[in-house]
């Protein structure tokens, strides 16, 4: 009788796990086609940031320059500029009014003096502010009175005070200079003629008819 053939065995028959072709691991830097290979999310997040994933600010307009006139220095005629250092802007409290009281002394002598007008009219007040004074009045009527007087005196002291400006200026003949003078002795008529309104309007009604009596011409 002829021998069987032997089968083959279970575990040569099977093929063992380890000779079983074993599918291809993709590599972890880059895939067999050259693209990239997938990241794990956390290693993702622990990646280091780049300068190329992070947005560059872009910079904004530029600022506009200052104007050149902020950094000038003020020039001497500039109304923004101090004014020059004055020695005789430095007294305070009562020398300063002493000072005061003396310059105007000064300046009524120098008037009488010199301006011819000014002794004029000081000889008219010296008249007129007793009568002021004395005359029966009443109150108000009596500031009124002397306070013309008073005003004809002040407005005088300012014309010469500008004519004196003006003759330091240059004595030249300039249309300006002159036009100075007209004003300020403009304004020394004005106030005369309101002195002569404010008398009349207060005296005449008072005394003009006692005076008419008196003088036969009534």
């Amino acid at each position: 009788m002829a021998p069987r053939p032997s089968s083959p065995s279970k575990a040569s028959a099977a093929p063992r796990d380890s000779d079983a072709p074993q599918p291809a691991r993709p590599d972890a830097r880059q895939s067999a086609h050259g693209g990239a290979a997938p990241v794990h999310a956390g290693a993702a997040a622990n990646a280091p940031r780049t300068s190329a994933s992070v947005p560059q600010q872009q910079p904004g307009p530029p600022e506009p320059p200052e104007p050149a006139h902020l950094h000038e220095p003020l020039g001497p005629d500039d109304p923004l500029a101090p004014l020059p250092f004055n020695p005789y802007k430095g007294n305070r409290g009562i020398m300063r009014a002493w000072n005061a009281l003396k310059y105007s002394i000064k300046g009524f002598r120098v008037a009488i003096r010199e301006e011819s007008a000014f002794r004029q009219e000081l000889t008219l007040a010296a008249i007129l502010v007793p009568i002021g004074v004395f005359v029966p009045v009443e109150p108000v009527e009596r500031v009124l009175l002397l306070g013309s007087v008073m005003l004809v005196l002040i407005v005088e002291l300012l014309n010469s005070s500008i004519e004196n400006a003006v003759d330091r200026i240059g004595l030249e003949r300039n249309e300006l200079s002159g036009r100075a003078k007209d004003l300020g002795s403009a304004a020394v008529t004005v106030a005369l003629l309101t002195c002569v309104m404010a008398w009349g309007l207060i005296l005449v009604p008072r005394f003009g008819p006692a005076l008419l009596h008196w003088l036969g011409l009534r």
